[in-house]
C-alpha cells in the first residue's frame, strides 16, 4: 500500500488539503493520537481512454493512501519539538508531503505571527531531525553496550549496524536529513526497521493566495527562499491553493471546467498532488484491460514482469509463463489486443522483462 503522511503546522489548510484529496472519505483511530486516513485515486487520462475503448463493467484507478494528524503550533509554538512527527502514522509512510502556508489572511493569523514558508519549511524539517535523532541515539547507545561487553564480536551484522548509526547520529547533529547521505542498499537496508522520517522522500506543498495560482513553482519556490532546500536529494516541491481547490470541489462538473478554463488551469491542483505523491514514492503504473474490468496497477519502478503478475493475483506470479505486452498508445490506436497482433505489436516477455510505466499486460501463466 502506498502511504503519503500529511505534516505541517496549524493554519497551513494541511487538512482542508487532506480532506480534499481524500474526498471527504476518511477514517479515524479511537486513540488520542491516531491520524485520520483516507485514499486518494491517482487522475490518469491512459486509463479513461482504455475504460472508454473497453467500457467495462468496473474502473480501478491506482491509489494513494494520506494519513493526516492534528497540526503543530507553528514554529514558536509552546509543544515541544517531536510533538507531531514521533507517531507511528508517519513511520509508516512512504514518504511525507509538508503542507507549507504561503498565503495571507487577516481572519486567520499564522501561530507564528507572520507568513514566512521559508521558516516553517526549515523548522519542521528540524523537527524530523530531531525526532530521528532520538531514535538514532537510542539505539546507537545500546550497540556501543554491546560492544563494549563484546557481544558485538560474533555479530559482523551489529558491526556495520553500528557503523552505519554513527554516520547517521553525525548527519542529524549537524543538522542533515538522513536522505542527503546517499546510503548504499545494504546500510539502507539496516535502517529499513527504523523507519527515520528525514529519510524519507519529501514534497513541499506551498498553499499559496489565489493570486498567484498562475505562477510557476519555481518562482514561488525563489519567492519563498527555499531553492537550496528543494535542491537536496529526493525532495520535489508545487503550489497549490487549497481555498480555489475547495471551491471547484463544490461544483458540478461543467461549472468545475468552465471554473478552470477561466482561471487558465487544465486540470485541478490536487491531481497535481497526487501524482507528484505517486511519482515521488518511485512507483509507476501498469494496466489490465477487459470488458469486466480496467485496472491501473501500481508497482516500483524496476519491477520484473514476474513480480508485477504478482500483484494481480499470486497464482500469476506462481505459475508465470509469459506476458503479452503492448504500449497503452498502440492499444488505443488499434482499438484491440486481436489487431495489435497482427500488426506485431504485441511482445512475448519473460519474467525477467522491467515493466514499463504504461504497459498493457495479459499474463500468460499454469498452476
Amino acid at each position: 500500500m502506498l502511504r503519503a503522511g500529511l505534516i505541517g503546522f496549524a493554519s497551513s489548510g494541511k487538512t482542508t488539503l487532506f480532506h480534499l484529496l481524500t474526498r471527504g472519505h476518511a477514517g479515524r483511530g479511537g486513540g488520542r493520537n491516531d491520524a485520520s486516513i483516507g485514499q486518494a485515486q491517482v487522475p490518469d487520462t491512459r486509463l479513461d481512454r482504455l475504460s472508454g475503448l473497453y467500457s467495462p463493467k468496473k474502473r480501478t484507478p491506482a491509489a494513494v493512501t494520506f494519513a493526516d494528524m492534528a497540526a503543530r503550533p507553528g514554529p514558536d509554538g509552546a509543544a515541544g519539538a517531536g510533538a507531531l512527527v514521533d507517531v507511528a502514522p508517519y513511520r509508516t509512510a512512504n514518504a511525507l508531503l509538508h503542507v507549507v502556508r504561503a498565503f495571507p489572511d487577516d481572519a486567520v493569523p499564522h501561530p507564528s505571527g507572520s507568513v514566512d514558508p521559508g521558516r516553517d519549511a526549515r523548522a519542521m524539517e528540524d523537527e524530523l531531525i530531531l525526532a530521528d535523532l532520538a531514535v538514532a541515539e537510542r539505539r546507537l547507545g545500546r550497540l556501543e553496550q554491546d560492544r563494549q561487553k563484546g557481544a558485538l564480536k560474533q555479530a559482523p551484522e551489529g558491526e556495520a549496524e553500528l557503523a552505519v548509526l554513527r554516520r547517521c547520529v553525525e548527519a542529524l547533529e549537524a543538522g542533515t536529513p538522513l536522505r542527503a547521505l546517499r546510503l548504499d542498499p545494504n546500510d539502507a537496508r539496516r535502517l529499513r526497521g527504523f523507519q527515520f522520517l528525514s529519510e524519507k522522500p519529501l514534497l513541499l506543498v506551498l498553499n499559496v493566495d489565489e493570486s498567484e495560482v498562475g505562477r510557476a513553482t519555481p518562482e514561488a519556490v525563489s519567492a519563498a527562499g527555499l531553492d537550496d532546500f528543494v535542491a537536496g536529494p529526493s525532495i520535489q516541491a508545487l503550489t497549490v491553493c487549497a481555498k480555489i481547490e475547495l471551491e471547484i470541489a463544490q461544483l458540478d462538473p461543467d461549472d468545475a471546467a468552465a471554473f478552470l478554463a477561466d482561471l487558465d488551469l487544465s486540470e485541478p491542483g490536487l491531481y497535481r498532488v497526487i501524482r507528484a505523491a505517486y511519482d515521488l514514492l518511485g512507483y509507476i503504473s501498469f494496466f489490465t484491460v477487459g470488458e469486466d474490468e480496467c485496472r491501473a496497477w501500481s508497482i516500483p519502478a524496476g519491477t520484473g514482469a514476474q513480480e508485477a503478475a504478482g500483484e494481480i493475483h499470486s497464482d500469476l506470479s506462481r505459475g508465470f509463463i509469459r506476458a503479452e505486452v503492448v504500449d497503452h498508445g498502440r492499444l488505443i490506436a488499434r482499438g484491440s489486443f486481436a489487431d495489435c497482433r497482427r500488426q506485431a505489436e504485441v511482445r512475448l516477455e519473460g519474467k525477467d522483462y522491467i515493466v514499463r510505466d504504461g504497459d498493457v499486460i495479459n499474463v500468460r501463466f499454469a498452476v
